[in-house]
């Protein structure tokens, strides 16, 4: 729930899954942190911006994850821009979905490695690519667990077994799953049961972790270590400031302490997509709480939430470029601190504003 001068709103487009960010016991861990070890470390890692509890945070992840080894970033964005230069050659391939996030995209600019895009979540095509790619030294296999824009899992299972046959490597990006998908959380690979065939994990501690800022790769000890050396993102820039390393830690902790929060999002997102479902919207996606309400029309999205936000809900209408054309879309983000009546009033003011506009039929 947001205050704002012309009176209270609820917010339904925040990465917050978890609602950490304004948990009591984060917010204090936070200050624990500013006022023990300062307001930040005016310098990169590598030469005076390493303190206890950045170690500290970097065992923890990998611990979480169940990896080797981790790394920070100042960002997740840094961390995808960070891993693909450093890690692959020319003699190399790396083969990304086609909706990967911008973040991946750019990562693999970077690099000298020989690029194929596979056809969004289709292992016909990866199949075709990696068969075209054995003539490489080495086979990276590039998804986002989770796709942001349209609530969607990669087929991970099915991604691990050709990225077996075709001995390639995995990497995900999990901006959109650490912390909540899972029995336990810890992301697509453990709600998929292929943790121990995923090489590669970046994710961030800007969302569910704490949402304040940050990014990580964790995997094998011998891939931290060459990025400890050749990471340009991690070598250039200011170490993550000590208030920020305390709360994603806290976050971290309440995780790994119950899973009773990541378990609270699945029937919450099941009670808003059956509830759309059924006033007649479609929703994109399955069983992930991104819920894109599909509109096709970019001026019918954007017009839709702004009477949205007349009616107290906050939502934000997505258009080309950042969805493809023709797919304009109301994206909703289900959290772990809406309730049941917040939820159920974001449905009946879409049904008020989908039948002003013609978007679904008057009932």
């Amino acid at each position: 729930h947001l205050r704002l001068a012309g009176g209270g709103i609820i917010n339904f487009c925040a990465n917050n899954y978890l609602g950490l960010s304004s948990h009591p016991e984060v917010i204090r861990a936070a200050v624990e942190a500013l006022e023990k070890f300062g307001a930040g470390l005016s310098s990169v890692r590598f030469i005076c911006g390493t303190q206890s509890i950045h170690k500290d945070l970097e065992e923890k992840i990998a611990r979480f994850h169940q990896r080797e080894d981790a790394i920070l970033y100042a960002s997740c964005f840094d961390a995808n821009a960070g891993i693909f230069e450093a890690l692959l050659t020319p003699e190399d391939a790396v083969l990304s979905d086609e909706l990967n996030h911008a973040s991946i995209i750019d990562g693999i600019r970077l690099c000298k490695a020989n690029k194929y895009r596979y056809k969004h979540m289709d292992m016909q095509d990866l199949e075709a690519k990696l068969k075209e790619a054995q003539k490489h030294r080495l086979r990276l296999v590039a998804t986002d667990g989770a796709f942001s824009m349209d609530g969607d899992i990669a087929p991970l299972r099915e991604i691990c077994q050709l990225a077996q046959k075709y001995d390639a490597l995995v990497f995900i990006d999990e901006c959109h799953a650490t912390g909540f998908l899972g029995p336990s959380g810890r992301g697509t690979d453990e709600l998929l049961g292929v943790m121990d065939k995923v090489t590669i994990i970046n994710s961030t501690l800007g969302k569910a972790l704490g949402g304040a800022a940050g990014g990580y790769t964790t995997g094998p000890k011998l891939l931290i270590d060459l990025l400890r050396q050749r990471s340009r993102p991690y070598l250039f820039s200011n170490s993550l400031p000590p208030a920020v390393v305390g709360c994603a830690s806290k976050a971290l902790d309440l995780l790994m302490e119950s899973n009773a929060i990541a378990q609270s999002m699945a029937a919450k997102t099941q009670r808003f997509r059956s509830k759309m479902a059924a006033a007649g919207f479609t929703i994109s996606g399955k069983d992930h709480p991104i819920c894109p309400v599909m509109l096709g029309d970019a001026r019918l999205a954007s017009v839709m939430a702004e009477d949205m936000l007349n009616r107290g809900i906050y939502v934000i209408g997505f258009s080309y470029p950042v969805v493809p054309k023709g797919k304009a879309r109301i994206r909703v983000q289900i959290s772990a601190v809406h309730s049941d009546e917040d939820i159920d009033c974001c449905v009946e003011a879409f049904t008020e504003v989908g039948r002003k506009h013609g978007a679904v039929l008057r009932g």
